[in-house]
């Protein structure tokens, strides 16, 4: 039985379907096959995506777990091309600054591979943005709890959600990122988490040539 301290707390039946274990293999070989092939993408298509897709998505991250379930979070989704362009102006600005002297060298060196710079095209090219905003307070002011993790955690599905149902992804991270608050107007308990452009991938896109750890280097089992 649940670990409940009062029986009169309000429950609902769990709705959970138990699996033959050959189709919970079949389901997680193909869960890797496909998230494997999941990669961050930052030359874009201008196609037009179909936003309800996109919206469904965002409806599956919010089912994620949080701490006392308070669903610290806003997404935004973002088409507006004008809103897309003074992301972009102000993303860049603080990208060259980031890049300009204010990231450390070692950081710098560790992102040549990736052949990242100042310049975020992709911030206008990709049709939609979804920018994820962390609650740190409650609307009332009132505590949440564990908001990094249960926000990762959602942003996670997010990304996840979005692959499987075909659209290409980019986390990206410009530092600070307040301008999004201000650009989007948001209430100043919410902090900007992560900016998300999405879309499908342009005809000739590439990526960088890069690989995972294999599983003995992340899988400890005791």
């Amino acid at each position: 039985m649940p670990d409940y301290h009062d029986d009169d707390l309000p429950t609902t039946p769990l709705d959970f379907e138990r699996q033959p274990p050959e189709a919970m293999q079949a389901r997680a070989d193909g869960l890797l096959t496909a998230l494997s092939r999941r990669r961050s993408v930052r030359h874009f298509s201008d196609a037009p995506i179909p936003l309800d897709v996109v919206r469904r998505c965002i409806r599956a991250a919010a089912q994620a777990p949080s701490g006392a379930n308070k669903q610290p979070w806003t997404f935004a989704l973002v088409t507006d091309p004008q809103i897309k362009a003074k992301i972009r102006t102000a993303a860049e600005q603080e990208e060259r600054s980031f890049y300009g002297g204010r990231a450390p060298q070692s950081w710098l060196d560790d992102l040549a591979p990736l052949g990242t710079d100042a310049h975020k095209p992709f911030l206008e090219l990709a049709p939609a943005l979804v920018v994820v905003f962390a609650h740190r307070t409650g609307e009332d002011g009132g505590k949440n709890y564990y908001v990094n993790e249960s926000v990762g955690i959602a942003c996670g599905m997010l990304l996840a959600s979005l692959h499987l149902c075909g659209l290409a992804t980019l986390t990206h991270t410009p530092s600070p990122m307040g301008f999004l608050g201000r650009i989007l107007d948001r209430p100043a308990y919410e902090r900007a988490y992560l900016l998300i452009p999405v879309g499908y991938p342009a005809d000739d896109c590439r990526v960088p040539d890069i690989s995972r750890k294999p599983v003995d280097e992340v899988l400890v089992e005791f």
